[in-house]
């Protein structure tokens, strides 16, 4: 089991920045690859970004969408992954979530097996 709890959300201004964090407990995060998707309101949950091992390059990809302004990486010492998110737009307003799992590059939902309970994002003027 991994358990994972994200933290960092808030209410921002149109073209301001946040950092999302992702602090992982139980089985060797380094294991895992890290997922960060997000779900708006009467939306279905979306992926955002990926991260690969540390050990195998740490390759990176992203949703066409946040392509540019947000940056995905992990600090496999410390346990946590993070989701740097800059010029940020009120379609970015969602809840936010970060996810474990096995595959490459996954993007999708049940390509995951462990996930935390989210954080919001709000980006409003």
């Amino acid at each position: 089991q991994v358990q994972l709890v994200e933290s960092g959300g808030g209410l921002v201004q149109p073209g301001g920045s946040l950092r999302l964090s992702c602090t992982a407990s139980g089985r060797t995060f380094s294991n895992y690859v890290l997922g960060w998707f997000r779900q708006a309101p009467g939306k279905e949950r979306e992926f955002v970004a990926a991260i690969t091992w540390s050990w195998s390059g740490g390759h990176t990809n992203y949703a066409d969408s946040v392509k540019g302004r947000f940056t995905i990486s992990r600090d496999n010492a410390k346990n946590t992954g993070y989701l740097q998110m800059n010029s940020l737009k009120p379609e970015d307003t969602a809840v936010y979530y970060c996810a474990a799992g096995t595959i490459p590059g996954a993007q999708e939902q049940y390509q995951y097996n462990y996930w935390g309970q989210g954080t919001q994002v709000t980006v409003s003027s």
